[in-house]
C-alpha cells in the first residue's frame, strides 16, 4: 500500500527494526533446533503492522542494511499495508537478525544480531519529514532509539516539532538494557524526554528505570503512574503481567484483567498491545475499553508463534474477545 505524499498519516512509528528468525520447535534450545522460520520484526515496526492491521493509515521512520533482509523489510511492510517511504539503507551494515528460544510459558530468551551497529541507529535529523511527524495523529517511538547517536539526535528533533502541535506523542518504555552503556545512561535520556510524551506504556521495571528508582525498589503501578505524571505525561499505561494493566489519567484509574491465553510464544504481545492501544486512542474509546482490547489483543498474539504476522485486525480482535468471555 503506498499513500500519497500530502496525505496524513494515523500514526507513525520511530525505532528498531529487525528479522526475527524463530526456530519451528517448541521447548528446544537454539543448538537442537532444526528448521527456522522467518518474519518482520522490531519493536516499534511491530506497533506500526499492528496499527495498520487495525484499518489505520501507518508509516514507520527506520533504517535498514542494504542486503536481501533489507529488501524483505520492505516486501513485508508493504504486504501489511505500511507505508515504507521513511524506511532508508544503511550500506556498510547488515540489516539485524534477532533469534530467540521458546519456551512456553514465560520464558523466551532473546539473541540479537545488531553488529557493529544497527542500521536503525543512523536515523538522523536531517533525513525527518518533520512536515508528517507534526502532522501525525500519533507518533510512537520506543527508548532503544536514545540509547545512540545519530538516533537519540534524530528523536529529539522529532519531538520538538510535535512539541506544540496537541497531538499525541507515545513513549514505549522498552528499556533492553543490552543495547544501552548502564542503566543510569537509559534514565537519563529517558528523563530528558519525558516531558514530550503525552502517553507513557512500560512494565514496572520499565516504569522504574524511566523515573531512576533504585534497582531494589518495588515500586507499586500506582506510584509508577504518579512519577511518570509528575514527568508531564497525561496518560500513563503500566503493565503489571498476570494483574492486568493499570490506566491512569487524570482523575481516571482503571485496571483491566488480563485474557487469559495458552501461550505459545510471548515476544510479540506488548506490540499487539500498543497497536491496539493507538487503536483506541484515535477511535476514541474510553480507558476501560482502550485496555480491554490492548490485553486482548496482546493475549491473541501471545497464543502465536510469530509477533508482526499475529497481529489481528478488528474482526478478529472482536471475535477473540467475545469468545473470552469479556
Amino acid at each position: 500500500m503506498t499513500h500519497s505524499a500530502a496525505g496524513r498519516f494515523d500514526v507513525i512509528t520511530m525505532g528498531r527494526v529487525g528479522v526475527d528468525i524463530y526456530p519451528e520447535q517448541i521447548g528446544v534450545g537454539l543448538e537442537d533446533v532444526t528448521s527456522f522460520a522467518k518474519f518482520l520484526g522490531g519493536s516499534s515496526t511491530n506497533v506500526a503492522v499492528a496499527a495498520s492491521r487495525l484499518g489505520h493509515r501507518v508509516a514507520t521512520i527506520t533504517r535498514t542494511g542494504d542486503d536481501p533482509f533489507g529488501r524483505f523489510i520492505h516486501t513485508a511492510l508493504e504486504g501489511f499495508g505500511v507505508d515504507d517511504r521513511f524506511v532508508s539503507a544503511v550500506p556498510h551494515l547488515p540489516t539485524p537478525v534477532v533469534f530467540c528460544e521458546i519456551f512456553p510459558p514465560d520464558d523466551f530468551p532473546l539473541y540479537f544480531y545488531r553488529e557493529p551497529k544497527a542500521p536503525d541507529l543512523e536515523i538522523t535529523p536531517e533525513s525527518l519529514d518533520l512536515d508528517a511527524i507534526r502532522e501525525a495523529e500519533i507518533f510512537w517511538f520506543t527508548v532503544t532509539g536514545l540509547s545512540q547517536s545519530p538516533s537519540r539526535e534524530a528523536h529529539l528533533a522529532a519531538l520538538e516539532a510535535r512539541a506544540e502541535t496537541g497531538r499525541t506523542t507515545i513513549i514505549d518504555l522498552d528499556y533492553r538494557p543490552m543495547f544501552w552503556d548502564s542503566e543510569a545512561d537509559a534514565t537519563e535520556q529517558i528523563t530528558r524526554v519525558l516531558p514530550y510524551a503525552t502517553v507513557a506504556v512500560g512494565n514496572k521495571e520499565e516504569c522504574r528505570v524511566a523515573i531512576g528508582e533504585p534497582v531494589q525498589s518495588e515500586m507499586a503501578p500506582e506510584v509508577a503512574a504518579k512519577a511518570l505524571h509528575d514527568a508531564g505525561v497525561e496518560l500513563a499505561v503500566v503493565k503489571q503481567g498476570p494483574l492486568g494493566v493499570l490506566g491512569s489519567r487524570g482523575s481516571e484509574q482503571v485496571v483491566v484483567p488480563p485474557v487469559p491465553v495458552d501461550v505459545v510464544n510471548g515476544l510479540g504481545a506488548g506490540d499487539a498491545f500498543g497497536g491496539s492501544l493507538v487503536h483506541g486512542l484515535l477511535s476514541g474509546f474510553d480507558l476501560e475499553r482502550t485496555l480491554t482490547l490492548a490485553n486482548a489483543a496482546g493475549s491473541y498474539v501471545a497464543g502465536q508463534l510469530s509477533c508482526a504476522d499475529a497481529m489481528p485486525t478488528v474482526d478478529q480482535l472482536e471475535t477473540y474477545l467475545q469468545e473470552s468471555g469479556r
